[in-house]
């Protein structure tokens, strides 16, 4: 199970790579499970600035779950339950990561790779790759949680008529309906999708993380309290804060410290 979730750190980017090309990185209950622990731990990790997500190869970044694996892991309601909080809890893990994420996303980024890709905060493709959720031609649902994430990237009605088409399409679409963030030529998304994390992490990694919790926080509608009204100013009070002023000032590059 390790080699199939494989973490590889740059100075304070890390690359996770969806690691079963030989199956276009299609994912097993085992890797489900693995990726939210390793998401979990890299957010819990003060030195990492920005995450990338891809998966192995070229040919895909994920088409989702490996069908193959249904007959034992999926095969009823029961197992399908307990199947599903692990996807659910993953997908959390990935929403509530501290860091910035950015997906890399080249070829098919399908079913279960739509889901995954679309809990990072970027996701830059190139213009070949190929995006939908035809899981109604397997007569199965997509559950509360995995389709909560969706209708947060895409809305609603775009949501449903990519469940109820089941259609696939390309990037420009994708880009279109709100599923990527930037579309580029195939031979660059590696180059901006590093250069992108090379940005996120040059930047004050509180003020990320802060900004993370804040549009979160945000989403969820309800009123904020004066405490958290008042955390939008906690900035101030930090060191990154006078290294980014100071630095502005003399007219240099500054290095953020992250406290």
């Amino acid at each position: 199970m390790e080699n199939l979730i494989l973490t590889e750190h740059h100075g304070p980017v890390v690359t996770i790579t969806l690691n079963r090309p030989d199956k276009l990185n299609a994912f097993t209950k085992a890797m489900w499970q693995r990726l939210g622990e390793v998401m979990r731990r890299l957010s819990d990790d003060d030195s990492v600035r920005c995450i990338v997500l891809r998966g192995a190869g070229d040919r895909a970044f994920s088409p989702g779950n490996d069908i193959s694996e249904f007959e034992n892991e999926r095969s009823n309601s029961e197992q399908a339950s307990a199947y599903g909080k692990i996807i659910a809890g993953t997908l959390d893990a990935m929403r509530t990561c501290r860091h910035p994420t950015v997906a890399l996303i080249k070829g098919i980024c399908v079913g279960g790779g739509l889901e995954i890709a679309g809990s990072c905060d970027i996701r830059i493709c190139g213009t070949s790759s190929r995006f939908g959720a035809p899981i109604n031609k397997l007569g199965l649902v997509m559950g509360y949680a995995e389709l909560d994430a969706l209708i947060a990237l895409a809305g609603r009605s775009t949501a449903l008529e990519i469940l109820l088409e089941g259609r696939i399409f390309g990037a420009a679409e994708a880009k279109e309906k709100g599923l990527v963030t930037r579309v580029v030529d195939d031979a660059e998304v590696d180059k901006e999708a590093m250069a992108t994390a090379r940005r996120i992490s040059e930047g004050a990694p509180l003020v990320a993380r802060w900004h993370k919790k804040f549009a979160r926080r945000l989403a969820e509608g309800s009123p904020l309290s004066e405490a958290e009204m008042d955390e939008g100013y906690a900035c101030y009070d930090t060191e990154d804060f006078r290294i980014g002023y100071r630095a502005f000032l003399d007219k240099v590059k500054p290095d953020f410290k992250g406290r």
